[in-house]
């Protein structure tokens, strides 16, 4: 049996769209879809289910659909669930006048726990629905993109759209920032030029997309920014996040943190295997 893919609901305008998104993407990869609510306390969430199982029906009738209602923390609930998930699917909620702009917690929390690729929907509708034909994929020197890279080869696949691969460097923080000491990959990687350090990393997930079109990008500047400027005509962002040695969950960075915040497409955060 096909593990499900996970979407979180919570009644909010936030999570159906989230549930739009994860029913095209269940169609796109022939998985099950699972709606989740979760929250502490005991409360009637059929109201709830049922309209996001309406929307989702609706959405995509021939995919098998579930649903279940948990009365426990939303983010521990989805972070157990996510251990058997082809991913999580979760809305971008905001507060106040900065809905678009600020992320909700139960969304980080899950972004910075979860064993499996986090989906959080977020921007306008031209960048939910697959308009633009074009993922970007964030690629750092080393080996912390590579699980990444190969989820949206995967995704870039079965949307048959454009990759857009980006590599961005800043010659005076490699020379000024200090670093812990690198493994011989990472010692390798700071004597390539960047073109190389982008080429050799998209070489091995490429393998099994021979055919993928993939327009690699190496952009000199801060890598928030030139992931930023480059999701602007993106359906979806894609970006590593690395284990945090001898503490669980996910190392995701000032930059991830920035991007799940203020990115205009929805964003997938990929833990690193």
């Amino acid at each position: 049996m096909a593990i499900p893919l996970v979407v979180g609901i919570d009644g909010s305008e936030a999570s159906l769209e989230a549930v739009d998104w994860a029913a095209d993407e269940a169609v796109r990869h022939g998985v099950p879809l699972h709606l989740l609510h979760a929250a502490a306390g005991d409360h009637d969430a059929s109201d709830v289910l049922g309209a996001a199982s309406e929307r989702a029906r609706q959405r995509a009738p021939t995919v098998r659909l579930s649903s279940e209602a948990l009365h426990e923390d939303a983010a521990s609930a989805l972070v157990g669930r996510g251990r058997n998930a082809f991913a999580l699917v979760l809305g971008s909620r905001g507060l106040g006048d900065l809905a678009e702009m600020l992320l909700g917690t139960v969304s980080l929390a899950v972004a910075a726990r979860a064993d499996c690729p986090v989906v959080v929907v977020r921007g306008a509708a031209e960048h939910r629905d697959g308009r633009f034909g074009n993922i970007v994929v964030g690629v750092e020197e080393g080996e912390g993109s590579g699980t990444a890279l190969q989820f949206a080869f995967r995704e870039a696949h079965v949307r048959n759209c454009r990759l857009t691969a980006v590599h961005a460097w800043n010659p005076s923080s490699r020379a000024l920032t200090p670093r812990p000491a690198p493994s011989w990959y990472a010692m390798e990687a700071h004597r390539r030029p960047p073109s190389q350090v982008l080429d050799d990393a998209l070489r091995s997930p490429a393998d099994p997309y021979r055919h993928a079109r993939v327009s690699p990008r190496v952009i000199e500047g801060p890598a928030r920014r030139a992931l930023l400027d480059a999701a602007s005509a993106a359906d979806l962002l894609v970006v590593g996040a690395r284990r945090r040695q001898g503490h669980p969950g996910l190392q995701l960075g000032l930059i991830n943190h920035a991007l799940l915040h203020h990115a205009p497409c929805p964003v997938a955060v990929v833990p690193q295997i």
